[in-house]
C-alpha cells in the first residue's frame, strides 16, 4: 500500500494557515499554533515566511488564485450574458460549503484596516480583478454603464457573502441569482 507523499513544510503552514485564518481569524492565531499545528518548526516558519503578515499574503493569494481559475471554468465556451451569471453563481455557490464563514478579502480587510497595509494590496488586487472581469462581461454584453454594472455585481456579491453567514445560506444565494437576473434582464 502507497502512501501520499508528505507535503513540503511551506505548503503544510500555507494549508494550515488557510485553515485556521478561515475559521477563526487571522489574529485569533498565532505562529505558535501554525508551526505546532503545520508541524514545522519556528525557524522553518521564518524561512519560508519572513513575518505572519507575509504568511498571510500567501494565504490571500492563493485564495485568489483558486477563484480566478474557478470562475476562468465557469466562463468557458459561453456567451457573455451566460457567463456573468455562471461567474456570479460560482461566487454565490462558495456561501453553500460547510464552514461558510463569508469572504476571506472582506474578512481580511476587516483584521487589517489600514488601508496602506501590505495585506490590503492583495485584497484590493482581488477586488480589482473582480471588478475588471464584471466590467469586461458587462461591456461585452453591451451594457450602457459597464463601470456601474460592476460596481453593483460586486457589491451584490459582497452583500451575499455577509448575509450567508448571517441568514439562509440557500435564500440568499436564490437572491443573488434573481438580482443577477434583474441587473441583466434578458
Amino acid at each position: 500500500m502507497t502512501t501520499a507523499p508528505e507535503l513540503h513544510p511551506k505548503d503544510r503552514l500555507l494549508r494550515t494557515a488557510s485553515r485556521l485564518f478561515y475559521a477563526e481569524g487571522i489574529h485569533a492565531v498565532g505562529i505558535e499554533r501554525l508551526v505546532t499545528e503545520a508541524k514545522v518548526t519556528r525557524a522553518t516558519f521564518y524561512r519560508h515566511y519572513p513575518s505572519k503578515d507575509d504568511l498571510v499574503s500567501a494565504y490571500l493569494t492563493a485564495t485568489a488564485e483558486d477563484i480566478r481559475s474557478a470562475v476562468a471554468r465557469a466562463r468557458e465556451g459561453k456567451s457573455s450574458r451566460e457567463a456573468v451569471r455562471a461567474v456570479m453563481a460560482v461566487l454565490g455557490d462558495a456561501s453553500l460549503e460547510d464552514g461558510f464563514r463569508g469572504c476571506q478579502f472582506l474578512n481580511a480587510a476587516a483584521e487589517y484596516p489600514d488601508r496602506t497595509h501590505p495585506v490590503r494590496a492583495v485584497i484590493d488586487d482581488q477586488r480589482s480583478w473582480l471588478s475588471g472581469v464584471l466590467r469586461e462581461l458587462s461591456a461585452d454584453m453591451g451594457h450602457p454603464d459597464p463601470d456601474h454594472a460592476a460596481r453593483v455585481l460586486v457589491l451584490l456579491h459582497d452583500g451575499a457573502f455577509q448575509a450567508a453567514e448571517l441568514d439562509n445560506a440557500k435564500a440568499v444565494r436564490e437572491t443573488l441569482r434573481r438580482a443577477v437576473d434583474e441587473v441583466f434582464p434578458d
